[in-house]
């Protein structure tokens, strides 16, 4: 039986799976990263590839990194978290393992998944947007990614509240600064005084606290308005939320969606439903890509 390596490279750890046609892992490694003069060293993530192709027939490789990454070169432009700029990783990776090899950016990768095998199977148009500790986007158009040499689906720093507060790409009220994790936690603590996660702002909603409620509105608002830029470029059917802040389910979904499209006119009104594979995008994307990789060897 042949398999693929997915790998899911992180700023503190990097994880790999042996993978079956079916998508199913057969075997998975979770490592620290290893870094060299303060970037992400290319040959530990060989070394996992190589440790999981050991003992059984491996065709292919999907490596899912975060930062500026043409897809269809596999170059990383820059990735900040990993220490990485202008590294040719598909090519220097290939080489390293000597097996067919794909690299994609993180959020393309779960896009890939959901597009295929998740919650927007089948439909030519559709965007997926992970929210955890930062907001990213993959969109489908007519079948096909959009990826714009790696620049494309940055929605995290479209700006919704031009007399917000800084963000740290530079700007001033971008969607990040009040729809990402760490900023719905940061925004209901700078409220109340008492720590939170975004996990714990989610629970209390159930319960009306009113501090939750207005820092989840907030949130709920910004990425409404994100959205209806996203659908009036782009046209979706289906829009896919996922990361952590999807973890609310209905919670997130429903207002989301009853934000959008009460701001959207002649536009297309697109389903917003919650991610079907969950944590599980990353490597089922990843794992496609080995199979392609493998299919065009």
């Amino acid at each position: 039986m042949t398999h693929v390596v997915a790998v899911d490279v992180g700023g503190t750890s990097v994880k790999a799976a042996l993978v079956a046609r079916d998508l199913s892992p057969v075997r998975t490694l979770r490592e620290p990263t290893q870094r060299v003069d303060g970037s992400v060293d290319v040959a530990h993530i060989a070394d996992l590839i190589g440790r999981l192709a050991a003992d059984t027939a491996v065709v292919g490789v999907g490596v899912a990194v975060p930062g500026i990454v043409d897809d269809t070169t596999g170059h990383v432009h820059t990735a900040v978290n990993l220490g990485w700029l202008d590294l040719p990783l598909q090519s220097r990776l290939g080489a390293m393992t000597g097996l067919p090899l794909l690299v994609q950016h993180d959020v393309r990768t779960g896009g890939l998944a959901e597009f295929t095998v998740g919650a927007a199977t089948g439909v030519p148009d559709a965007v997926f947007v992970p929210i955890g500790t930062g907001i990213a986007a993959a969109f489908q158009v007519d079948g096909r990614p959009l990826v714009a040499g790696g620049f494309a689906g940055e929605i995290g720093h479209l700006v919704v509240d031009p007399g917000g507060v800084p963000c740290n790409c530079g700007q001033v009220g971008c969607l990040e600064t009040l729809a990402a994790a760490p900023a719905v936690a940061r925004r209901y603590t700078e409220r109340t005084g008492s720590p939170a996660t975004a996990a714990d702002v989610a629970a209390l909603l159930s319960k009306g606290d009113p501090d939750a409620t207005a820092v989840w509105d907030d949130a709920v608002r910004a990425l409404g308005a994100a959205l209806a830029i996203a659908t009036t470029l782009t046209g979706p059917e289906v829009i896919v939320l996922g990361g952590g802040l999807a973890e609310a389910g209905d919670a997130l979904t429903d207002p989301v969606r009853d934000d959008l499209h009460a701001r959207l006119t002649f536009q297309r009104k697109p389903r917003v439903v919650r991610a079907a594979l969950g944590q599980d995008a990353g490597r089922a994307g990843a794992a496609l890509l080995g199979w392609r990789a493998a299919d065009a060897s």
